[in-house]
């Protein structure tokens, strides 16, 4: 079971929790089981089609999913899956 670290920005979404066990063999069923029990999770994690929103930023131990396996990235009940929103400013 891998542990989802929350930011501050969701974690109103989260009943406050920073940390989060979830069930999940892959970041993005970890992803999936986080918006089943916290559902105002899903619409800022995934797009409708289902993909992380491009704003979302996705860690698997410090590695960017994105050069990984994206969401079928396997995880582990020892991993960490980080969720980094996006800063944007000028």
């Amino acid at each position: 079971m891998p542990t989802i670290k929350v930011p501050p920005v969701l974690r109103s979404q989260t009943n406050g929790e920073a940390e989060v066990t979830v069930n999940g063999g892959t970041v993005g069923a970890a992803l999936e089981a986080l918006a089943e029990r916290y559902p105002a999770t899903r619409e800022q994690l995934f797009s409708p089609e289902g993909d992380l929103n491009r704003y979302v930023n996705v860690y698997l131990n410090d590695e960017d999913v994105r050069v990984l396996d994206g969401l079928d990235t396997t995880a582990s009940e020892s991993d960490t899956v980080v969720i980094l929103p996006a800063m944007a400013g000028g």
